[in-house]
């Protein structure tokens, strides 16, 4: 008798330990699925450009481009910044 118990028992430790780490495993593969479809998903597509400003609108723009370059002059925009605000200024 006391084998018989000690066989169920080994069994039911060896039976606990495999789920647990079947358990274990299923929830690091579901975690990589899940970063793999964020990252599979696209980006949101980027906003369209401003429509372009009439002609008669030059000294507007014009005053524009020189409020940019004076604020990137002091240091308040990056060079980077200053490109993206002067595309949108021209409209391209």
């Amino acid at each position: 008798m006391p084998g018989l118990i000690r066989g169920v028992a080994r069994t039911a430790v060896v039976a606990g330990t495999a789920t647990a780490v079947s358990n274990r495993v299923s929830r690091r593969q579901q975690g990589r699925w899940a970063q793999q479809a964020a990252a599979e998903q696209p980006e949101a597509a980027p906003a369209p450009p401003p429509p372009a400003q009439p002609a008669d609108d030059t000294n507007s723009t014009m005053a524009q481009l020189k409020e940019l370059g004076e604020l990137k002059a002091q240091g308040v925009l990056t060079d980077a910044e200053f490109e993206e605000q002067k595309r949108r200024i021209l409209g391209s």
